[in-house]
């Protein structure tokens, strides 16, 4: 799904899909870091597309990265089919490149993050979808852009 482009992304928006959040996070290519933004509410997987809209605005990022929730033998899960949906529709709407990455254990590795910092009030009072979200983000930039 990614285009070929004429320069490297700069900034980009990683998303966490999920059917009732959506995590996001920024990065960026030149520091190969990234960093939890917001979360998303989404109703069966669909986020409210002005929301996503005015964060593209806000951010103007140069490409996009969505997790891909496989299965630990890497086969395609049920999640992943509706993940790889939900990055054509924010090519489709936005025209810029999009990423899939493979995003197993960024949700656990998420929560033991919070826990390790002492921030374990409760998954739902204080989601992992947004620190999730830079995980996998920082994994891509990791992975894409070395050093």
């Amino acid at each position: 799904m990614a285009e070929a482009s004429a320069k490297p992304p700069r900034l980009l928006l990683g998303f966490d899909y999920g059917s009732k959040q959506i995590g996001v996070a920024v990065g960026q290519a030149i520091t190969g870091s990234a960093r939890e933004l917001c979360i998303l509410k989404a109703q069966n997987g669909v986020p409210d597309w002005h929301k996503v809209e005015a964060l593209m605005r806000e951010w103007q990022p140069d490409a996009l990265v969505v997790g891909l929730p496989l299965n630990m033998d890497g086969s395609p899960s049920e999640m992943s089919d509706r993940a790889e949906k939900f990055a054509r529709r924010l090519h489709g709407r936005f025209n810029l490149p999009v990423h899939t990455h493979d995003e197993r254990l960024t949700t656990y590795a998420a929560k033991g993050e919070r826990l390790q910092h002492g921030q374990n009030g409760g998954y739902r009072q204080r989601p992992v979808d947004a620190l999730a979200a830079a995980l996998l983000l920082q994994g891509w930039l990791e992975q894409n852009h070395p050093g």
